[in-house]
């Protein structure tokens, strides 16, 4: 069931020393990602968008996971974050360009609020096209847990502005 889905946003727009170009590291991520205690079930087709707020930084290559784990919220964002420091990610701002960025879009019908660490869903979710294009290839029938709009519905409403193209390239 799509509502259970536990989705994680990849994306990435700096070359990797250890995986190549953005794509190459997201690939690389997700491969990653399924030698840990985390199954991957679902990939989405990868997707090119311009940076979120705008900026002169290259654009990012972005995709969506659904994955099974039994570690708990904290947890997997904290796999999440080890994976990211393994290629190559150190945090010193935010919207800084990356090497890899790894975000726990969603676990489940979870719903944590910020302060909570992780907030659930991912707050900025419902206004990113790089998230919510990805995210209906993986879960179609995904439903907001707080506000209950769908995936197409979120899409609607977008700013039409953003812009975030489907890359020809099948999901790894």
């Amino acid at each position: 069931m799509d509502d259970e889905a536990i989705l994680i946003g990849i994306g990435a727009n700096l070359t990797s020393p250890l995986h190549g170009a953005p794509l190459q590291t997201c690939v690389a991520a997700v491969a990653a990602i399924g030698r840990t205690e985390i199954a991957v079930r679902r990939v989405s087709a990868w997707y090119e968008s311009a940076p979120v707020p705008a900026s002169d930084q290259p654009h990012y290559v972005n995709g969506v996971a659904a994955v099974e784990t039994g570690l708990t919220p904290a947890g997997l964002l904290a796999r999440l974050h080890d994976i990211e420091a393994a290629f190559g990610r150190v945090r010193r701002a935010r919207n800084e360009a990356r090497v890899l960025d790894l975000d726990l879009l969603a676990f489940g019908r979870r719903v944590a609020p910020a302060p909570a660490r992780p907030t659930l869903p991912h707050p900025r979710l419902a206004e990113r096209a790089f998230v919510l294009l990805p995210l209906r290839e993986v879960a179609p029938g995904w439903r907001h847990p707080v506000d209950g709009r769908r995936v197409d519905e979120m899409i609607a409403a977008l700013d039409p502005e953003q812009d975030a193209r489907r890359l020809d390239t099948p999901p790894e």
